[in-house]
This record gives structure tokens, C-alpha cells and sequence, in this order.
């Protein structure tokens, strides 16, 4: 594996992307306004970005919204959505594409992508690109990331304290003790729950690592039996009363940062890439992984 890998560069980028995404998300644009009711789909990563999204929108009372798996998403007419957002680094997902060519004519749709050279566009009504926050690594980093700042910004949120300090997390140490692990539950509360799962997401493709994920909450109604010594369990956000205690009791390590949740997710990546080298693994092009998940259609009868 290269000294520099894509994915090093790329997660190294996203202050700067996060920046530009900021300067997108609070003009004037496409992305639902005010009181509309909304469904957000994406695969993977993307998926975890719309459960993110979903619950700073209507945590800011801006109406109802839904996130959804493309591949399971309920979009009936009885369900009275106004818009659909889609998230998608490729624009080539077949699942996300069948939703899109699903609701055209009914929902209008605004697709948030990285290359806007797909088919996405053309059964998109609106699309918000992102090119400069596209990535070559399968593993993706900045532009989920990239999107859910461009979203938080479109919600009103002041990002400066994120981008100051994703910087800090860049330059933070990763500590052996993550390195060597044998096993990582992250845990949020909120919109952070969608970034604690596509931070167990992350070390699953980058490190081929036992990560699993959680509502801070429900950690301890059975999921915390897996901790124990020379395990993890990273919060994003701040941590419900008497968990750091009860983690400590089982004797293995509670990370919990003072940082903007997204910027710690950066760390976390970070993480991932040290182990991905740690085990020989190249995070660029993970086992049984491709940029894009693009599905054969189905036999005719």
C-alpha cells in the first residue's frame, strides 16, 4: 500500500470542503424549506447521513423528516411528503436511482452528489453538486461529511466551530490503545447517532475491525455486556449521566470528546486508516467493496 493513500488524503481535505459545502448550504437554493414534509434516502454512509440530517431538521422545528435506506424507503402518496433529498457520492446506486425514477412527477427530489456526470441528474429535479468534495477511495469520508455540513449550514447552523475543529482533530494524536483494539461500539444520542453508525461503518471497511452501534441510551438494555478489557466504546456528543461510570466498570475504555461530533467523526476516521495500515489492508480498496453498488435488473418473466 502507497506511504499516502487516497483516503489520507481525502479525510485530510475536509476542512477546506466543509467550508465551500458551508458557503453552498447558506445561499439560496434547492434543499426543502421551512414546514415542508421530507424523506431523505441514501445507501451506506450516505444512509447515515440522512439519519443525521433528519434529526437536526426537526430538532431545529423545521418539519417533519424521515430518513430512509433507498432500498426500504415508504414513499406512498398517503404519506404527503413535499420533498425528497437523496444523497449520493456516485450517483450511480441502483437503489437510489429506482427511488428518484420512483416519485418523479410526484415528490419533487433534490439529489446532493459528488459526480454530477451520472444518471442521478437526469431523474433528479434538482441536484446541489459537490465535485470538489468527490472522492477516488471506496471508502468515503469527505464527502458524507461534506454533505452533512452543506445541510447543517442549509438548517441555519454556524459551522466555524466544526471546521476550526476538524483541524484539531487532524492534528490530534491516535492513540495505540485505539490502534490495537480488539473491538469498538460507538454510541450517539440525536442526530449523533447517525454518526456513530457510519463511524462503526468506517472501521468495518477500512480495517475489516468487530465495530458495532448504538443510541447512548440503549447501550445499556443489553449491548454493553460486550465491553471488557482491551475494548472501546467511543460516544459522539455528550454522554448520558452515570454511562462513563458503568463503561469503566467493565474494564474497558470510554472515549468521549469535547469536540463538534462531525470533527470528531474525522478522528475516527483517522483511527480507521491507522488500522487499516496496522493489518496490512489497503482502506482504498476494501474486501468485497466497490465505489458504487450498481444491481442487474431484473430477468424478464
Amino acid at each position: 500500500m502507497s506511504e499516502t493513500s487516497y483516503m489520507e488524503q481525502e479525510l485530510r481535505s475536509q476542512p477546506d470542503t466543509w467550508q465551500e459545502a458551508a458557503r453552498i448550504g447558506a445561499a439560496a437554493g434547492p434543499l426543502p424549506k421551512p414546514g415542508q414534509r421530507v424523506a431523505v434516502v441514501g445507501c451506506g454512509t450516505s444512509w447515515f447521513m440522512a439519519q443525521s440530517y433528519a434529526a437536526l431538521r426537526e430538532g431545529a422545528g423545521m418539519g417533519v423528516t424521515d430518513p430512509f435506506a433507498a432500498s426500504e424507503a415508504f414513499l406512498g402518496s398517503d404519506r404527503g411528503y413535499d420533498a425528497l433529498v437523496a444523497i449520493t457520492r456516485s450517483g450511480t446506486t441502483t437503489e437510489v436511482l429506482r427511488v428518484l425514477d420512483a416519485v418523479k412527477g410526484r415528490i419533487p427530489s433534490v439529489t446532493i452528489i459528488g459526480d454530477p456526470e451520472t444518471p442521478a441528474v437526469a431523474l433528479s429535479d434538482e441536484t446541489v453538486a459537490l465535485p470538489f468534495a468527490d472522492e477516488k477511495s471506496v471508502v468515503q469520508t469527505r464527502f458524507a461529511t461534506t454533505a452533512l455540513t452543506l445541510l447543517r449550514a442549509h438548517l441555519g447552523a454556524d459551522v466555524s466551530t466544526a471546521v476550526r475543529e476538524a483541524h484539531e482533530a487532524l492534528s490530534a494524536p491516535v492513540e495505540q490503545e485505539w490502534v490495537d483494539a480488539e473491538q469498538f461500539s460507538f454510541l450517539g444520542t440525536g442526530w449523533t447517532f447517525g454518526l456513530a453508525n457510519e463511524a462503526a461503518l468506517k472501521m468495518r471497511e477500512a480495517s475489516q475491525s468487530w465495530t458495532e452501534s448504538y443510541p447512548a441510551m440503549e447501550y445499556r438494555h443489553g449491548p454493553i455486556a460486550i465491553a471488557a478489557p482491551g475494548r472501546v466504546t467511543w460516544l459522539f456528543g455528550t454522554a448520558p449521566q452515570g454511562l462513563e461510570a458503568d463503561v469503566a466498570r467493565t474494564g474497558a475504555r470510554f472515549v468521549c470528546h469535547a469536540r463538534d461530533p462531525l470533527a470528531d467523526l474525522v478522528l475516527v476516521q483517522r483511527v480507521a486508516l491507522e488500522r487499516a495500515r496496522a493489518r496490512g489492508l489497503d482502506p482504498d480498496s476494501p474486501r468485497s467493496l466497490t465505489r458504487s453498488v450498481m444491481l442487474e435488473a431484473p430477468a424478464a418473466p
